[in-house]
C-alpha cells in the first residue's frame, strides 16, 4: 500500500535526489479532458515522433528470435558494432578522426554511460561543471553518487552558449571533469566547434575530464560537430552516444563511450557491475546496417529543421525563443510575476499542452559570483515528437493562454 510504513533507511545519496520530472509533467496531463476536437499535445519528452526503417526493424525482429543474441556478451558489447561506430565516428566527424573499436564501449543507454564514466572518475565529495540549464539526469546522477554538481551559469542574451572563462573560474583541485551537452538538452544551444576546442585545452591544461554526450548530433546539418578526435583527445577527452534519438529506437536502450582505452579500462569493471552487458539483439541488428540507416537519419534531420522552422514561425510574438536546436526549443512566456512551473500546470490541465518548465533544469538558488537569468520564465518544448498540425495547434493554444489565464502580459 502506498501509505505503508517504511522499516528501513534510504541511502542519503537517493535522499538528496530530485524525483525524476517527467511524471510530474505527465501527472498534469492526466488532468485534462481531451476530446476529439481537442486532443492532449505533447512537446514535453525528447522521444522520436517515427519509427526506426522497414529494414532496421525486420533485422532487429530477426537477431530478437536468433540463438546467438540469448547469452552475454562482452561487458564493453559487441565487436561488430565496436568496429562499425568507429567508422561512423569518421563519417560524422571526419576520415582523419584516430578513433577504433578499441576506443568504446557499448552502453545500456547513454545515460548509463554517463554514470558509468563518473563512477569511474569521481568520489563523493568531488566536483562535475555542469552549465545551466543542466539535463537533469547528469545532475541526478551526480547527487546519487555524492558528487557536488557545480552550476556554470549560462545565459539567454549569449544564447545559453557557456563560457570558458567562466568555467576556468569554477575549477577548484575536487573537480574531476566539465560535462556538456551539444546540441544541448534542455536549450537545444548547439556549441561551436571552436568552443568545444577552448574547452577540451581548458580540461587538458587542469588535468580533468572534459565529458561531451553529443546524443543529439546527427540533427546538426552545418557540417562536422566538432573536430576533437585528433591524435591526443584521448587524454582528456570522453564523448558519449546514443542510438536512441537518431534511430529512433529509445526502448532499446543502447549508448557509447568513446575515450582512451586506459579509462576504458575500470568503465568496463563498472558496466559489468551494472549492466553485465548491453543488450545483444540490436547490437547485432545494427552491426552491418549503419552505412544504410544515413539516408534515414539524414531525412530525419532535415525534417527536425523544418519543423522547428515552422515552431518559430507560428510561435505567438510574445513568446521568445532563447535557443533552439536538436529536439528542443527554450522558450520565454510572457506573463509578468508568473512562474513556468504555474504556467506549466496550467497549459496541461487546461489547455492540453505539455511542456517542461526551466525549474526541472535549474539549482534552485543563484550562485553567489555569477550572473544568473531568470529561471522562472523559461520553458522546454520539444518538436520531436509532434507533427507538423500539432505544432500549430500547440501554438494556437499558447496564443489563447494570453487571454483565457488572465494573468497580466509583458
Amino acid at each position: 500500500m502506498t501509505g505503508s510504513r517504511l522499516g528501513l533507511r534510504l541511502s542519503k545519496g537517493i535522499l538528496n535526489t530530485i524525483s525524476p520530472p517527467i511524471p510530474a509533467a505527465y501527472q498534469w496531463a492526466s488532468l485534462y479532458v481531451a476530446t476529439q476536437e481537442r486532443p492532449l499535445l505533447d512537446m514535453s519528452q525528447g522521444v522520436p515522433g517515427s519509427h526506426p526503417p522497414k529494414f532496421l526493424q525486420e533485422a532487429l525482429g530477426a537477431s530478437a528470435s536468433s540463438p546467438q543474441s540469448f547469452g552475454y556478451c562482452p561487458a564493453d558489447g559487441e565487436l561488430l558494432l565496436r568496429k562499425s561506430l568507429a567508422e561512423e565516428i569518421k563519417f560524422v566527424y571526419g576520415s582523419d578522426s584516430d578513433v577504433t573499436a578499441h576506443d568504446i564501449a557499448l552502453t545500456t543507454g547513454c545515460n548509463m554511460a554517463f554514470f558509468a564514466t563518473i563512477m569511474s572518475l569521481a568520489d563523493a565529495g568531488d566536483e562535475v561543471i555542469l552549465p545551466v540549464p543542466w539535463y537533469f539526469n547528469h545532475q541526478m546522477d551526480l547527487t546519487l553518487l555524492g558528487v557536488e554538481p557545480v552550476p556554470l551559469q549560462t545565459l539567454p542574451e549569449n544564447g545559453f552558449i557557456p563560457s570558458v572563462d567562466k568555467c576556468r573560474s569554477l575549477i577548484t583541485p575536487k573537480t574531476k571533469a566539465i560535462a556538456l551537452v551539444t546540441p544541448n538538452n534542455p536549450t537545444g544551444a548547439t556549441y561551436p566547434a571552436s568552443l568545444l576546442a577552448s574547452f577540451l585545452d581548458l580540461a587538458a591544461t587542469h588535468g580533468i575530464a572534459l565529458i561531451v554526450d553529443e546524443t543529439y548530433r546527427d540533427f546538426i546539418l552545418t557540417g562536422r560537430p566538432h573536430s576533437l578526435f585528433r591524435s591526443s583527445w584521448r587524454e582528456n577527452l570522453i564523448h558519449l552516444f546514443s542510438f536512441s534519438k537518431s534511430y529512433c529506437l529509445p526502448g532499446h536502450r543502447l549508448g557509447a563511450i568513446a575515450t582512451s582505452p586506459n579509462l576504458l579500462k575500470p568503465i568496463k569493471t563498472v558496466l559489468d557491475c551494472l549492466q553485465i552487458c548491453p543488450p545483444r539483439p540490436l547490437q547485432i541488428a545494427l552491426a552491418p546496417l549503419l552505412p544504410e540507416v544515413r539516408t534515414f537519419i539524414r531525412e530525419t534531420a532535415e525534417a527536425m529543421q523544418a519543423r522547428h522552422q515552422l515552431f518559430r514561425q507560428v510561435l505567438p510574438p510574445r513568446w521568445k525563443i532563447g535557443a533552439q536546436g536538436g529536439y528542443f526549443a527554450f522558450v520565454k512566456h510572457p506573463f509578468k510575476g508568473i512562474t513556468s512551473l504555474d504556467v506549466c500546470k496550467r497549459l496541461a490541465t487546461e489547455l492540453g499542452v505539455v511542456c517542461l518548465p526551466s525549474t526541472f533544469f535549474c539549482e534552485p538558488d543563484d550562485i553567489v559570483g555569477q550572473a544568473t537569468w531568470d529561471k522562472s520564465r523559461w520553458m522546454r518544448f520539444s518538436v520531436a515528437n509532434v507533427n507538423d498540425e500539432k505544432v500549430k495547434r500547440t501554438c494556437e493554444r499558447l496564443a489563447e493562454s494570453e487571454f483565457a489565464f488572465g494573468w497580466e502580459l509583458e
